[in-house]
């Protein structure tokens, strides 16, 4: 069992930048600004941040050496215990920085990887964030393993093997192997829920964004679920699937997935797929942006990138612009939804735009239906009394035995009310 060792003292981190080629000082800013973020989301308290420019990062130490000793003479008066670089350092940088500071050092992913380790909660999430820490560690096992490392603790030390502190490669090796079956039944599980909610016929909704941008406060607003909301980056990990009924009485599943980020790690995605799969399988994505944020557009584009990644782009997509109270110049806000024809400018927070948002999602998946004509035998009473449930009927008649009626219906549905349309009307798609 993985034992979390306590933390006596926060802990008090020095950032590192490195302003390379091609990357805008701004750029390099909001990269560390989030940095800090994450930073302060893992309980450390930064004192200091520290940039260089170079043409690109030098092999032994990241940043130049004549730096590295410059920054090692600050440890003493800013108390530093920790040092955090904004890019991942590879296993040789991060063993001779360790050496040359006699300080702990992380790099972006490593700290992505505690922050995550902090937040998983359910089995799977705990497979998942144990598995990406092993592969982040299998190169590194040289360095991982100090006793610097290893006896101070908090920050990059959390998660799997705090029991041991002599781990070699076949053990670990073996333990990924295990975890991959693992997550392996994880993905069979969720494929047989997936089935059991095809076999319902309601959409799914899968809603994404950028991590804190309010996506877990919006599945309150909407759906009244408890989820767990924190202004932190990756407050919600875990992901949660919630029913909504919208006013036309066509039934909806909501699931809130991990938030996204900037320079994500590839490791992380890779063990996130059995969680990143609902994205795959949803009917539609509802992206969440945090239309306060000065780089949004950044973020979308980092959100657009993992979708990528993950095989899901091109998916039928609603876009809510949330934290409009946030924002004082609404000429901004306007622009934005002009660029997004269809999208909503909303306050999950106070709720305003609400009102605007559930006519959107509704128009939305409208055109998930078929619109249709149909003439069915009242002795077909389940395959009725489905249509009502899952359906949203426009129409209905009783003409003798039959029952006549129109119907938004979904894809599913239509195949079985197939031999029941009415040939003398012409089917539609409902409007958009």
């Amino acid at each position: 069992m993985i034992e979390i060792q306590p933390r006596r003292r926060q802990e008090r981190a020095l950032l590192i930048g490195l302003e390379k080629d091609g990357i805008s000082k701004w750029d390099l800013r909001d990269s560390l600004d989030e940095l800090r973020e994450l930073a302060n989301s893992a309980g450390a308290h930064v004192v200091d941040t520290v940039t260089q420019k170079l043409q690109k990062p030098t092999a032994p130490f990241y940043i130049g050496r004549g730096k590295a000793e410059l920054i090692k003479e600050s440890f003493q008066d800013q108390q530093v215990t920790s040092v955090i670089f904004d890019n991942e350092l590879s296993p040789a940088q991060g063993r001779n920085l360790e050496n040359l500071f006699s300080r702990k050092v992380l790099d972006r992913t490593q700290l992505i990887l505690d922050i995550f380790a902090q937040r998983a909660r359910s089995r799977e999430g705990r497979l998942q964030i144990e598995l990406a820490q092993l592969q982040y560690l299998l190169p590194r096992l040289t360095r991982m393993w100090t006793h610097l490392s290893r006896q101070t603790g908090g920050i990059g030390t959390r998660g799997p093997g705090e029991t041991q502190l002599e781990v070699d490669r076949r053990r670990v090796q073996e333990r990924i192997a295990r975890l991959e079956r693992d997550l392996q039944e994880v993905r069979k599980h969720r494929a047989v829920q997936r089935q059991g909610r095809k076999r319902h016929q309601w959409p799914v909704a899968a809603v994404v964004g950028y991590t804190n941008a309010g996506k877990s406060t919006l599945m309150n607003l909407l759906t009244g679920a408890g989820v767990l909301t924190e202004d932190k980056l990756f407050a919600t990990l875990d992901p949660t699937t919630r029913s909504l009924t919208l006013p036309n009485k066509q039934r909806v599943l909501l699931t809130d997935t991990v938030g996204f980020l900037r320079k994500l790690p590839h490791t992380l995605i890779e063990s996130f797929k059995a969680t990143l799969e609902e994205l795959l399988e949803a009917d539609l994505l509802v992206h969440v942006i945090d239309v306060s944020h000065p780089r949004l557009d950044e973020q979308m584009a980092a959100v657009d990138t993992v979708i990528k990644e993950i095989g899901a782009y091109g998916k039928q997509t609603l876009v809510i612009f949330n934290k409009v109270d946030a924002v004082t110049d609404r000429g901004m806000v306007q622009a934005h939804l002009e660029k997004f024809p269809g999208s909503v400018a909303i306050s999950a927070r106070t709720g305003e735009g609400v009102d605007e948002l559930i006519p959107a999602l509704q128009n939305t998946l409208s055109t998930w239906r078929l619109r249709c004509r149909y003439r069915v035998p009242q002795s077909e009473s389940a395959l009725l009394a489905e249509v009502h449930r899952v359906g949203h009927v426009l129409e209905l008649r009783y003409e003798g035995e039959f029952v006549e009626l129109v119907a938004h219906v979904p894809p599913q549905l239509e195949q079985k009310l197939a031999p029941y349309l009415d040939p003398a009307v012409e089917t539609t798609p409902p409007p958009a």
